[in-house]
């Protein structure tokens, strides 16, 4: 990794965003939480307690020689004290390469737990079936590094909350169905939950994720909502998110 140009990437956001250290055992994700992927972000029409931000802190592409980690490089704008969860992107074709490398992956994510407003750490890992163990012992490993008050949280596949309910014993506080994009499982995903049902696995009930430019799958009421957009957010496709979801 390159410690430098990360030190500047993440001053340069650091100041942007203009956020003072928060107190994590005093902070409360909002019911809205917009992700913010690797683009420039300018969220500065966020009222206090309107929303939560996940942003794309970190790339991991782990082949078999060695963990390529980019961060991130482009400005995010946040009014001080927006509640912040940093994302991490994790990319990984082969399941050799990922052999012995769960202890180096989290000593390249300490960090982000001491980031100026983090109140949690996010995994984004599409783990295939043979990359699962894999992904259980990354997970228990980073839930050793958190320090108190931080939340560990993961996106899941649709169908890994319903039939095929292998997370549920992960060790993460929360587990976010993606209920966008979701190629073969989306018909399954669809008609289970038309049909009034719901997340086989409990840490998938709490949050949904949603894209802005797709309808809306129904899920129970009283769930955190983390929306994605296509492109930059403006104040008027907040208050269309908003809109749409009643809120």
């Amino acid at each position: 990794m390159d410690w430098r140009a990360f030190s500047v990437a993440w001053l340069g956001f650091a100041l942007a965003s203009a956020i003072a250290p928060t107190t994590p055992q005093k902070v409360r994700l909002p019911s809205v939480v917009l992700w913010a992927w690797e683009r420039t972000e300018d969220l500065r029409f966020l009222k206090p307690g309107e929303a939560g931000v996940a942003f794309l802190a970190r790339t991991i592409e782990v082949d078999r020689k060695a963990l390529k980690v980019r961060s991130r490089r482009n400005p995010l704008h946040v009014p001080p004290g927006t509640p912040l969860v940093a994302v991490v992107r994790v990319e990984s074709r082969r399941l050799d390469s990922l052999t012995g490398k769960s202890e180096a992956m989290v000593a390249t994510l300490r960090d982000l737990w001491h980031l100026p407003g983090v109140v949690g750490l996010q995994i984004d890992f599409d783990a295939t079936r043979s990359q699962r163990s894999f992904y259980r012992d990354l997970l228990h490993r980073l839930q050793q590094t958190k320090p108190p008050g931080m939340t560990l949280t993961i996106t899941a596949l649709g169908s890994w909350c319903l039939g095929d309910p292998w997370i549920r014993d992960l060790p993460v506080d929360e587990a976010i169905p993606m209920l966008f994009q979701m190629g073969p499982d989306s018909l399954a995903v669809k008609d289970a939950l038309a049909r009034g049902g719901d997340f086989t696995v409990k840490l998938a009930r709490s949050s949904v994720g949603y894209s802005v430019d797709e309808p809306f799958v129904p899920v129970p009421s009283g769930r955190r909502v983390y929306a994605f957009n296509t492109r930059a957010w403006t104040e008027g496709d907040f208050h269309a998110l908003k809109a749409r979801l009643g809120r």
